[in-house]
């Protein structure tokens, strides 16, 4: 399997975190690469159907296709190898690139096709000798979108979404509140608009994502390390709240990381 993350170009990068390229011949490749998709992101995938099909849940998926934030354990596998780029977008990037209501796309996806805009991007991407070229051409598409979007971003929530990653999800959401002059019910509508999902479970996940690095990383002496550092309630909250995201135990995980070894790369 090969696979790749591509940094985004510095006047992309208020909206997008990064692109990846996969290329392998294993049809669990792209599990294998996402792991959980559970990372408080939206994102965009093209796939080579000429080279397979990606499924969900049993579902055929669309050769390009726009998803929401996931928050729920769920694996896209592929009906024979896999071939594919696709671009990881900011927290808010539904909205601030699409223009997007990023609620209605909240453990969902959509074909590109049904976004209006996307012009011949599925055949120019197909007609793409390299992955490098069609980064490139995502890279145009994109900012072109993004510049004629200036309207669609909102200062108080990406402040909001700032500190929460920043404090990896330990961020007093009352006191954020607060500070931003915004009712309890305001403060959700607007967010969930932007991001998709409540500020209560992007701190979640945030905490989460937080607490699956520092296992990857193998950056502890005991299980209850990682609960502790990372501010959950006691070890128990840790391990339902991973299995939760991920769909397995901290346990089951660490072993699968030995089984696997560098062959797990969740997007991270």
């Amino acid at each position: 399997m090969r696979y790749e993350l591509i940094p985004a170009p510095a006047h992309l990068q208020a909206y997008i975190r990064y692109f990846w390229t996969l290329e392998g011949d294993d049809p669990q490749a792209l599990a294998k690469a996402f792991g959980s998709l559970v990372d408080g992101c939206p994102g965009l995938i093209f796939q080579r159907p000429d080279v397979g099909a990606f499924i969900r849940e049993s579902k055929k998926l669309p050769e390009m296709f726009l998803y929401g934030q996931t928050t729920k354990n769920v694996e896209i596998a592929s009906l024979g190898p896999s071939k594919a780029t696709g671009v990881i977008f900011q927290p808010n990037g539904l909205k601030s690139v699409f223009g997007l209501n990023a609620g209605e796309l909240t453990n969902d996806c959509v074909d590109i096709q049904l976004v209006p805009g996307n012009g011949r991007l599925s055949e120019q991407l197909g007609a793409a000798g390299t992955a490098g070229t069609q980064v490139e051409i995502l890279s145009s598409w994109l900012h072109k979108r993004i510049t004629g979007n200036p309207a669609a971003t909102d200062p108080l929530v990406d402040y909001a979404v700032a500190q929460i990653a920043n404090s990896n999800g330990n961020t007093s959401l009352r006191d954020l509140q607060e500070k931003l002059q915004l009712t309890e019910r305001t403060f959700e509508r607007r967010f969930k608009e932007q991001v998709g999902i409540t500020p209560k479970l992007f701190s979640r996940i945030c905490q989460y994502q937080a607490s699956l690095h520092q296992l990857k990383s193998n950056d502890y002496s005991k299980l209850s390390d990682i609960a502790f550092e990372n501010d959950y309630a006691d070890q128990s909250h840790f391990i339902r709240s991973f299995k939760e995201f991920t769909g397995c135990s901290p346990y089951q995980f660490q072993k699968l990381l030995d089984e696997a070894g560098a062959e797990i790369m969740l997007i991270k």
